[in-house]
Formats: structure tokens, C-alpha cells, sequence
């Protein structure tokens, strides 16, 4: 069983538990055996163009950011190890941003949430609709991202679905797209366990106590991970991880049923062809 995870956030994101500090996040994976994890954090932007807010940490706050993961590091050095990083996404024109943050840390994941549209304005997933067009642009900036060697993983790369509900023509291209640059560039896909949690859980955001039997029959208000996108990622030689994408206090010692759940989504036949990480 896979014991790391490497997409991990902290409240300076604004949208994670803001009482839940770094430090008890590593005590809960200590708590749960995981031998190694990495902060990926929403990355600042040094030019602000996501302006939503409560989404990520400010450019100034990165110092402290970086700087609070390295104590941590050293200071629990002898029960786990820790690395420094961030949740990126591409952008064109935002290249040389994204270099600096990865030169700073020691791994960087991708995790694309929005994309310009053709004014020029973001396009956001679980917002706003994307349009065929829309869709293959997102498989683009992530083909883009790889050829680039900006990411070490490419995290939710089956998000896409939040905005489609049923997997057709397009939607196979977008996984053929992304898992045929993965096995290009030899970058890894996160199995994304966050939209999981969400919706079984943390239903309502709020964590409960249900059996894992009624956890089960929640999974069909889940769309990500999806099946099919993960079949079709079986015909490719790509590796494979878990990723908790830790925002809430209690979510990683659900670690092993979050797990469970996403191999019912995928199914154990599937699961048994894909090819996981060991480290």
C-alpha cells in the first residue's frame, strides 16, 4: 500500500481548515505510517491573475510558506521525510514564473483548474462551462506543461468531468491526449482523492461518522476519478500514485477508505492494470 502522498495543503490557500496548522498534518501522517510527503500548496501567482479569493497564498506570504515546511523538515527528519512544493497551473506567457517556484522546491504538481478563454479571461472548472474547443485547450496547456518538464505529477488530470457528465468522443481524446504526453515525458497521474472526501465524508463540509457501507452509495454524485479516463490509461505506459490533496482536519487518517472507494469507482480490474509508483 502505498505510503506518501504529495499533494498536501495548508491554510494559507484560504480554502483549507485555517486551524489546522503544518505541523498537525505531519503528525497525522506520522500517525498513519506514511514514510514521505510533500507540501504542494496552491502556488502564489507573481503576477496576480486568479483573483478569486480563498484560493491561494499571497506572492509575500511564500517566504514563510517555504520556510515554515523546512523547520518542519529537520525538526521531524528522524520519523518522516518532508519535501517543499507547489500546486501549480500552466498559463502561456507565465513560463518563466513557473521556473522560478519549481528552481525554489523540490516538487511541483499540476493541477489545472482554468484555462483563457479567447478574450483572454479565465475559464474555471466546477464554474464555468467549457465548450468541445474549451476541452482540448485544457489538454494542451497540460501537454504544454510537460514539454516543458514543469510538473513532477500531474494531479486530478481526469477533473475535466466536473463539466462533462457523460464520457464520449471528446472526452476520450482529452485522456488520450494527456496519457499519451505522460508516457512521452514519463510523468506520473494522480489518482485524486479529494473530490471523494468531499462528497462522502465531508459531505456538506462538514465531516461525519457514516458507515462505509453509506460512503459507498454517495459515489455516484462523484465524477472525478472517472472510470473511464483510468481505462483508457491502462493502454498507456504511464505510473500512477494516490494523492490525498490534504485540506481538512481528519482527512488523512481516511486515508485507506478513500483509497477503497476510489478502486470501487475505477474498479479492481482496472486498478490491477495500472501501474503504481513505489516511492
Amino acid at each position: 500500500m502505498q505510503n506518501f502522498n504529495y499533494h498536501s495543503h495548508t491554510y494559507r490557500c484560504g480554502h483549507a481548515d485555517l486551524d489546522v496548522t503544518d505541523e498537525d498534518y505531519i503528525k497525522d501522517y506520522i500517525k498513519m505510517g506514511f514514510e514521505k510527503i510533500a507540501f504542494t500548496d496552491h502556488c502564489p501567482e507573481k503576477n496576480e491573475i486568479d483573483v478569486r479569493p480563498n484560493i491561494r497564498m499571497k506572492y509575500e506570504e511564500r517566504k514563510e510558506y517555504l520556510d515554515s515546511i523546512k523547520t518542519l523538515k529537520e525538526k521531524y527528519a528522524d520519523k518522516i521525510k518532508i519535501e517543499i512544493g507547489y500546486e501549480i497551473e500552466y498559463l502561456p506567457n507565465e513560463e518563466e514564473n513557473l521556473i522560478e517556484l519549481k528552481k525554489e522546491t523540490n516538487k511541483i504538481i499540476l493541477g489545472q483548474h482554468f484555462i483563457y478563454d479567447n478574450n483572454n479571461e479565465l475559464k474555471i472548472f466546477g464554474k464555468d462551462e467549457y465548450t468541445d474547443d474549451e476541452l482540448i485547450k485544457y489538454a494542451k496547456y497540460i501537454e504544454k506543461a510537460m514539454e516543458l518538464n514543469l510538473p513532477d505529477i500531474i494531479a486530478h488530470p481526469d477533473m475535466y468531468m466536473l463539466n462533462r457528465k457523460n464520457f464520449g468522443e471528446i472526452e476520450s481524446k482529452i485522456a488520450n491526449m494527456i496519457c499519451k504526453s505522460a508516457e512521452k515525458y514519463n510523468i506520473p497521474l494522480e489518482i485524486n482523492l479529494n473530490n471523494i472526501f468531499a462528497n462522502t465524508y465531508f459531505e456538506n463540509k462538514k465531516l461525519n461518522n457514516e458507515s462505509f457501507e453509506i460512503q459507498k452509495e454517495k459515489l455516484k454524485n462523484v465524477f472525478y476519478p472517472c472510470e473511464k479516463f483510468w481505462s483508457i490509461a491502462t493502454q498507456y505506459d504511464i505510473k500512477v500514485l494516490y494523492g490525498i490533496d490534504t485540506h481538512h482536519k481528519g482527512q488523512i487518517l481516511l486515508w485507506y477508505e478513500l483509497i477503497e472507494l476510489a478502486n470501487e469507482i475505477i474498479g479492481k480490474e482496472t486498478i490491477k492494470k495500472l501501474s503504481f509508483i513505489e516511492g
